[in-house]
């Protein structure tokens, strides 16, 4: 029974020591570089449904840190925005 024991210990202090070290691995994302707010504010000047087209470049913008020039195409700007994709695979940023 202490063998038993003593084994568990020993593989519960193995592992937390490796789930220690990823925790102490892991760097915080640096902080965003891109004016997301303007340079959204400029892709959804011509949009219908502005707020709609906002939220979403905004969303894009933060995973991508780009967006690209203009109201309206220009996509191959910044490939990461141009390939984000919706649920329905569509193209997920205007």
């Amino acid at each position: 029974m202490k063998l038993v024991v003593a084994i568990l210990l020993l593989v519960s202090l193995i592992l937390s020591s490796s789930l220690l070290q990823s925790c102490a691995a892991y760097t915080a994302p640096a902080p965003s570089s891109v004016d997301c707010g303007q340079k959204c504010a400029t892709r959804c000047a011509k949009a219908g449904v502005k707020d709609r087209c906002l939220n979403y470049c905004g969303i894009c913008c933060q995973k991508c840190q780009c967006v690209p020039s203009g109201t309206y195409g220009n996509k191959s700007e910044c490939p990461c925005y141009q390939d984000m994709l919706n649920n329905k695979g569509k193209p997920k940023c205007p």
